[in-house]
């Protein structure tokens, strides 16, 4: 494909389930050839049973990485588009949570989606077009107790992308963040799954909290100001197609609270607001 192209192709990782599900059956809608990628095979056949151009794409691996770009580029010869999405939330006291566990955060959270953007980038500076796109979070700008290695890779995302924009700035290739709140996925599902493997509450100083959040990452119940995925895919579409996409699209209500709070309130207002905060990720 170039940019003359009636159909643009978009590589989106994490498509399992929640956004990325979404953004692959909506981008597929709006015209776009979707390659959908899954960390797990039984959810990269479904995808395929979906009619998608499917690969496996483990976030963590970067032989698995380097294995699915060479498989979409084996089936087209450029991409328009990268959608960065595939992510798990670590949640846990930062002081229960060890070198591994964060390092198993940055690895999906960071470091995969790194390695991933700068194998795609030559082929979008060939053609000098392109877009990237980050699926962020509220706790890319704010932070909220008991999910610090979470909080601290969306900080580091938004600093990557923040400084890889301006090193793009004379080029044709836009990069744009996208900054949910809560969000229907199964995020709480895997948060609870990371929790169980990585802290040991027994052994805490925060059994009382951990008992809360434990009730909160189970429940079936969606916290306030939960939207659809498709709010995100409204964004998403947006930016990639939009002849001036906005830097950061800012999704949910508590988003744009906590944005518009963070820019009028001391700091120290800031700490008393968010440690009490129930939840403002994705759902």
């Amino acid at each position: 494909m170039d940019e003359t192209s009636t159909v643009k192709t978009v590589l989106i990782t994490g498509c399992s389930s929640g956004i990325g599900h979404c953004l692959a059956h909506g981008l597929r809608a709006a015209g776009y050839r979707v390659f959908a990628t899954a960390r797990k095979i039984d959810d990269v056949t479904k995808l395929k049973n979906l009619g998608f151009d499917a690969f496996l794409l483990d976030l963590a691996s970067s032989d698995s990485i380097q294995a699915a770009i060479s498989k979409v580029f084996q089936k087209t010869d450029s991409l328009y588009a990268l959608i960065n999405n595939g992510a798990y939330g670590q949640a846990g006291a930062l002081e229960d949570i060890s070198r591994e566990a964060l390092e198993k955060q940055f690895q999906t959270n960071v470091f995969g989606w790194h390695e991933l953007t700068n194998l795609v980038l030559p082929s979008m500076k060939e053609r000098n077009l392109g877009r990237i796109v980050y699926i962020s979070s509220v706790l890319g700008f704010v932070a909220m107790p008991f999910r610090g290695p979470y909080v601290a890779s969306k900080f580091a995302i938004e600093g990557l992308v923040d400084t890889l924009r301006l090193e793009l700035i004379k080029t044709k290739i836009k990069l744009s963040l996208i900054q949910p709140g809560p969000i229907e996925s199964k995020f709480r599902e895997n948060a609870f799954l990371a929790f169980k493997e990585n802290v040991d509450p027994s052994n805490s100083d925060y059994k009382k909290e951990y008992k809360a959040m434990i009730e909160r990452l189970n429940s079936d119940k969606n916290v306030q100001f939960t939207l659809a995925p498709e709010s995100v895919l409204r964004c998403v579409l947006h930016a990639l197609g939009s002849k001036v996409p906005k830097n950061h699209y800012r999704v949910t209500f508590p988003t744009k609270l906590f944005a518009f709070l963070c820019r009028i309130l001391p700091s120290s207002w800031m700490d008393n607001i968010l440690s009490r905060a129930e939840d403002g990720d994705k759902d």
